[in-house]
């Protein structure tokens, strides 16, 4: 009850005390905040929110819907984040120059997570990203590993514009760099913290909010039972 009414403490303040079972600079806690804000949704038509409408719509509750849509959370939705922090710091660590680590990366036709949008390109950023790297830049003790990311992007978007590095990506080098320099944290704390999943559990929290707010829009509006397009499943055989 003490801490719950310290002014400064925040959404951010309780994660790092719950998750890293520490007092963090406040700078840290208002980035923790920042990228719940920016990763608490992507609109109705991702993976998770999708999941957690039509499950809305048949009639289950809140607790079931929220469930069907955090299960879609992987690799191939939201879940990038562990394996960008990992895959960017492991070649920084091992002194790979940025275009080493892309031309590996080739070599071996191993994608690079934390690269790579659907609509975001150059011409056309991603104003979340813009926001998380233009903190981190300005409070961080260091940003070597969003740094080193950025020279990635530069040689990745020469082959396709849209291989920018996109939110995943920007939170996941960001973290790895604010849990490397903010004093709490050996090395190997910060990668063990990584390795565990904390990342992950970032967007998880914050995605939250956001399916909770799709569930609620749907019964305000007392949708019915959703059925999908046949036009958008129906196939031709080869």
């Amino acid at each position: 009850s003490e801490i719950a009414g310290e002014p400064e403490l925040g959404v951010g303040g309780a994660i790092s005390l719950l998750w890293f079972r520490r007092r963090l600079p406040r700078y840290v806690s208002k980035f923790i905040e920042l990228c719940m804000v920016a990763t608490a949704d992507h609109g109705p038509c991702v993976s998770g929110a999708h999941n957690t409408i039509v499950a809305a719509r048949a009639g289950k509750d809140l607790v079931s819907s929220l469930i069907s849509g955090l299960a879609t959370i992987g690799p191939r939705f939201g879940g990038a984040l562990d394996d960008a922090a990992k895959m960017f710091a492991a070649a920084l660590d091992k002194g790979l120059t940025p275009a080493e680590f892309v031309a590996k990366c080739k070599q071996e036709q191993t994608v690079i997570m934390g690269i790579g949008h659907r609509v975001k390109s150059l011409s056309n950023p991603d104003a979340r990203v813009t926001l998380i790297a233009s903190y981190a830049k300005e409070h961080f003790p260091s940003t070597t590993l969003l740094n080193y990311a950025l020279e990635v992007e530069q040689i990745t978007t020469k082959k396709k514009a849209n291989l920018i590095l996109n939110v995943d990506g920007a939170i996941a080098v960001c973290f790895v760099d604010l849990l490397r320099g903010c004093g709490s944290f050996s090395v190997s704390e910060a990668d063990e913290l990584i390795e565990n999943g904390v990342l992950n559990g970032l967007f998880v929290a914050s995605r939250t909010l956001g399916l909770v707010g799709h569930f609620l829009d749907q019964r305000r509006f007392k949708q019915p039972l959703y059925r999908h397009p046949y036009d958008d499943v129906t196939y031709l055989k080869p």
